[in-house]
Parts: structure tokens; C-alpha cells; sequence
């Protein structure tokens, strides 16, 4: 049985301890456009040499911001082939503002199989606390295994978002940079993707992609930009659904709704006429 929910359900995936300071802080600032205008004070926080702002999304880099391989996916009871899994989204929820400088350990475990029938979506959560064990953040991530549904689990609830009927309260126009793909790599990702080109062409793109997660973590730092103010702890849980590739160079545009505590939002590419990015985006402030 290429997934064995007995096993693989609820499957502990290890722990492991981590430090950071604010020259990490910083790079993956830069990693996802921040301080593009040397002139902007309020850009330049990002990356102040003591206290730089620090994005929930750091959360998604922080433990593997010094690995130099890319990471392998191995789950207990679940064998399946890796060409069919793509990243299928993203949540971190942060339980206070996440310091410029620190020491933390994060355990992960499966906790959720979902069996859509012709594909299985595999759920891991990351809890991650410091070194007196109080909470820091909370991640939750899922991969979609096309072909590896049909083992009896359960369906899964839906998170689809149901935007308003009206015009978006914010638009935002986000540039990636060219360049864009090989400063996230310097993050911790170092699969070939995303700066290889024999590789992309392979895998079928006419040249590397950027990082689900380097989008990701762009599309929150211009929100925070451009609707909170630059405060980077006005957001405490951002979660998406990955919707398609983004080349870097392109353009994103960002759609927003105000809903009580809630900014819900699209993503899309704007040179590939609208080409969905990110769906079912939800900033939460409380």
C-alpha cells in the first residue's frame, strides 16, 4: 500500500534544535524584496544591523537556513513517487512576534491524511518553542500527491475562501527580481528548480521557477507594507494554497478584501495575463 495511514498518520518526524540572528533576519528580508528603495526608512527596518523586522513567514526558513542540500521527503508508511508531489500550501501562526535573534527547537509529525480520491494531500505540523519551551510558532504545511489517493482515509475539510461580491479594498503590485530565486536559495532551499535551467527544462519549464514559499513570504511582506504599515507583527497567522509557478522577474498583483479581523486575498502573475499564484489567502490579526 503506497500509504499506510496506521503508519503514517499522526507519524513523529523528528525534532531538531536551531539558532538565528539578525544577519539571517535579514537575508531572507532581502530574499523576499524588502529595502528595494535605499531611501525608504521604513524599508530599511527590514534590515537593520541589531533589529530588523522579522516577517511570521521567516518561520517557513529558520530551521534549515544553513542546510546545503535540498530537503528530502521521507514519511513514515508512505511510499510514493515523488514526481507527483507539489508543494500544496502553507500556514504559520506565530504565538508572539518572533525575535531578530534566537534559539528554538521544532518537532513535526503528520497530522492529517486526506484521500481525495485520485490524489492524497499528506499534512505536517511544526511546532517550534524556545529554549525555556514557550511557544513560537506553529506551521502547518501540505503536499499534494497526484495518482496516491484510494487508501481509505478520510476527505478532509475544505479551506476555500469565499471572497466578497465588490472590488478589492487593496491592490498591490509586487516586482520579483531576476535574480530573485538564487537570493531565497541562499535561504535553505537548495533544490536545483528553482536555479538549475538543465534541471527546470527537465521538469518542464522553460527556466527555473521561484520558490512557492519565496512567493509566499513576498506577498506578506507587501501586505504588511502596503496595508499594515510596515508593522511585521500585525500579522499573526497567513495561510495559502500554492496555484501556480511564478518565473522570477514577473510581476505579482495582489487582490485584498477587508473581512473583520481577516484580509482575504488572491495572488496572480501580471505578464501571464492573470495566471493564478496564490488562492485562498487569509492574513489574520488576532
Amino acid at each position: 500500500m503506497p500509504i499506510d495511514p496506521s503508519i503514517a498518520l499522526g507519524a513523529d518526524l523528528g525534532e531538531q534544535s536551531f539558532s538565528w540572528t539578525p544577519r539571517e533576519i535579514a537575508s531572507y528580508n532581502l530574499a523576499v524584496g524588502a529595502a528595494a528603495d535605499p531611501m525608504d526608512v521604513v524599508g530599511l527596518q527590514y534590515v537593520d544591523d541589531a533589529a530588523p523586522k522579522t516577517l511570521p513567514s521567516f518561520a517557513t526558513v529558520a530551521a534549515n537556513f544553513f542546510a546545503t542540500e535540498a530537503p528530502k521527503v521521507v514519511f513514515p508508511g508512505v511510499d510514493i513517487d515523488l514526481a507527483k508531489v507539489v508543494h500544496g500550501s502553507q500556514q504559520v501562526r506565530v504565538h508572539r512576534p518572533i525575535p531578530a535573534s534566537g534559539s528554538a527547537t521544532t518537532r513535526t509529525r503528520i497530522a492529517e491524511l486526506q484521500d481525495k480520491g485520485s490524489a492524497a494531500v499528506i499534512v505536517q505540523e511544526a511546532v517550534t518553542v524556545d529554549e525555556n519551551g514557550e511557544p513560537l510558532w506553529t506551521a502547518r504545511s501540505s503536499i499534494f500527491a497526484k495518482g496516491e489517493g484510494g487508501f481509505g482515509g478520510d476527505r478532509g475539510t475544505s479551506n476555500r475562501v469565499e471572497y466578497p461580491d465588490r472590488a478589492p479594498d487593496h491592490v498591490i503590485t509586487v516586482p520579483t527580481l531576476p535574480q530573485q530565486a538564487l537570493l531565497y536559495r541562499l535561504c535553505g532551499d537548495r533544490n536545483p528548480l528553482h536555479s538549475d535551467p538543465a534541471f527546470a527544462a527537465g521538469a518542464g519549464f522553460p527556466r527555473p521557477i521561484l520558490h512557492g514559499l519565496c512567493t509566499y513570504g513576498t506577498v506578506l511582506r507587501a501586505v504588511v507594507d502596503g496595508v499594515y504599515g510596515g508593522d511585521a507583527t500585525a500579522v499573526v497567522d497567513y495561510s495559502v494554497t500554492f496555484a501556480g509557478v511564478v518565473f522570477p522577474g514577473e510581476t505579482l498583483r495582489i487582490d485584498a478584501w477587508e473581512d473583520g479581523g481577516r484580509l482575504l486575498a488572491t495572488t496572480s502573475v501580471v505578464e501571464r495575463d492573470g495566471a493564478a499564484a496564490l488562492g485562498n489567502v487569509v492574513f489574520s490579526t488576532s
